[in-house]
């Protein structure tokens, strides 16, 4: 087991804060003109928190800072099949999980997998790679499939890290809906649609996959907001991390697909995305 591997985090220096006033004035150059007004925004919205836990945690990026930010949040784990992660398949594989959460889940999956092996990155959006502390277990897309040529590039950059990586026998984790879940007409929190382009990355690279389920969701204002205007949750959402301080989050871990197993399920793509859904959501109730 590769627990003493060690993370290359020199590929470029590190941002000691995840926002500040002039990122802020460079992104929207009217409140450039207004900096009290920025660092009003900057307070609202709990950037602030965000910029001094990162502070506390950025002098060791990649796992150690994931654990450190759990740790500074007082945040638990309730791990169910625990056991998978201290005996998992040795080079490449793939975990697929649900996204309730965002930022938290991706914070915590990290924590599982790379503590055991810590090359081990997830495939976020370019939204979240602004934690720098983090960025030694990222790989940054464009979920939204933006048509900015740089975007585009960003992600293709992405998916050939990800196809390198598990040439190379380090592991990947994908969140295939790409986006926080909603709640749908039974007011039951769902993900959105898996995305295609995942599910045919992950049929093409052909390695065990574990799925991972993350139970509960966040606040009803936050799943609110999901419905009727996304941008507005996008700023809700470190607020929503700081609501799950001292909480203890209920994750459960499935047994590794096999190679041989997933074939079985790939008559077409919606098959097999479909079979990567059900196995992870299955997780639900066990």
């Amino acid at each position: 087991m590769e627990t003493k591997e060690q993370v290359n985090t020199n590929v470029e220096p590190v941002k000691r804060d995840v926002l500040n006033a002039d990122d802020v004035a460079r992104m929207v150059p009217r409140l450039g003109k207004h900096p009290r007004l920025i660092r009003w925004l900057l307070r609202f919205l709990k950037i602030d928190k965000v910029n001094e836990i990162h502070e506390h945690n950025i002098d060791h990026p990649g796992p150690a800072f994931v654990r450190g930010l759990l740790t500074d949040l007082d945040i638990k784990l309730r791990v169910d099949n625990g056991q998978v992660l201290d005996h998992l398949p040795e080079g490449a594989f793939v975990t697929v999980s649900n996204h309730h959460f965002g930022a938290l889940d991706g914070i915590i999956l990290i924590d599982l997998i790379a503590s055991h092996r810590p090359r081990y990155k997830v495939m976020v959006n370019m939204f979240l790679n602004y934690i720098s502390g983090m960025r030694p277990n990222f790989i940054a897309v464009d979920a939204m499939a933006s048509d900015d040529p740089k975007k585009k590039a960003v992600s293709m950059k992405g998916i050939k890290e990800a196809i390198r990586m598990v040439r190379g026998g380090d592991p990947v984790g994908f969140f295939p809906a790409g986006a926080v879940g909603k709640v749908n007409w039974r007011l039951r929190l769902k993900d959105r649609e898996w995305q295609p382009n995942i599910i045919r990355l992950i049929d093409q690279l052909n390695v065990p996959v574990i799925p991972i389920f993350f139970h509960g969701s966040n606040s009803w204002w936050f799943n609110f907001l999901g419905v009727t205007c996304w941008q507005l949750r996008t700023l809700r959402h470190p607020a929503e991390v700081f609501r799950k301080r001292g909480k203890t989050f209920h994750v459960t871990v499935g047994e590794p697909i096999s190679v041989e197993e997933q074939s079985r399920h790939k008559g077409s793509l919606a098959e097999f995305g479909q079979f990567l859904r059900e196995q992870t959501y299955g997780l639900r109730d066990k």
